[in-house]
């Protein structure tokens, strides 16, 4: 049996006449009448009872009838579906990120794809560092990646800059230096600072010790934690005190305040992908992830 069959005796049944059946189905009726008499031989029982005025169904005419329609809700949901996916309007896209990367415009971007893009499925990763997210995007774990710029990479990925942003001082709520409107970076020298891992993990580990280096000092102690939401909490804490991006300070928790630095220093984000995809859906949502990063 083929599709064109299933159309057929749908046709014929809704009709119950093959001059209206044909004409509806733009086909010679002698066609529709060979075609359907081929189909019986073929099932090895009557569909139809044919008299002059009026065409009925058998028994199996109308099981066929139920599979029919059935089948051909199928096929339309699939061509519906295929459709989407030529367009980049459905699919899976996964994106991963870098802990201190958006927290003030990841929600939006998760917005604005469900608004936009409502049958593609978004997978978001976070707290993930920049080597965890290069290899990903070689192994095809992530579609897209937002880090740092700085990571090493091949002609087999691209990287497009999305922004600059400062580094502010994140303290204790109940430090010396908590309620001033900004603070030299040297004013810290002498307190334990919480980083993230060294460079060869976290390009955040580099740009705060290069930063604290062209104030005049090297932070020591330094205690190293994993995640971004942790660092706050250890801050929180009154263990230290860190520098982060000002996109952090969305991150809110009792106990931190963050206050700008008098020096400018600042780390940028980016974007970074597959040179080549086939995934319509992925260049969509790269192309919503770089117009929230301008808003």
């Amino acid at each position: 049996m083929e599709l064109r069959h299933v159309r057929y005796v749908l046709a014929l049944a809704e009709e119950r006449h093959f001059g209206r059946a044909a004409q509806r189905l733009h086909v010679a009726q002698s066609a529709l009448s060979q075609q359907l008499k081929q189909l019986e031989r073929e099932l090895g029982t009557a569909l139809f009872t044919r008299s002059t005025r009026r065409v009925e169904l058998t028994e199996a005419g109308r099981q066929l009838v139920v599979h029919a329609r059935s089948i051909l809700t199928e096929v339309e949901r699939a061509e519906e579906q295929l459709a989407l996916l030529a367009a980049g309007r459905a699919g899976r896209v996964s994106i991963g990120f870098v802990g201190t990367a958006t927290y003030d415009v990841l929600p939006r971007i998760a917005r604005t794809v469900r608004a936009q893009l409502p049958d593609v499925a978004l997978e978001l990763r976070g707290e993930l560092l920049n080597p965890e997210l290069v290899e990903g995007l070689h192994n095809g774990t992530y579609d897209l990646a937002l880090l740092r710029p700085g990571t090493r990479t091949d002609v087999t990925l691209t990287f497009s800059v999305l922004r600059s942003e400062s580094l502010v001082a994140a303290l204790p709520a109940g430090h010396r230096l908590a309620g001033r409107s900004r603070i030299p970076l040297a004013a810290l020298a002498d307190e334990p600072f919480i980083v993230h891992p060294s460079q060869e993990r976290s390009s955040m580990h580099g740009r705060v010790l290069a930063a604290c280096s062209r104030a005049g000092f090297e932070p020591s102690p330094m205690i190293e934690v994993g995640e971004t939401s942790t660092l706050v909490v250890f801050v929180a804490a009154g263990h230290g005190v860190a520098l982060v991006p000002e996109s952090v300070q969305s991150l809110r928790l009792d106990g931190v305040v963050y206050v700008p630095l008098a020096e400018t220093e600042t780390i940028g984000l980016g974007l970074a992908r597959r040179a080549r995809t086939e995934s319509r859906a992925v260049e969509q949502v790269a192309a919503i992830v770089e117009q929230c990063m301008k808003h």
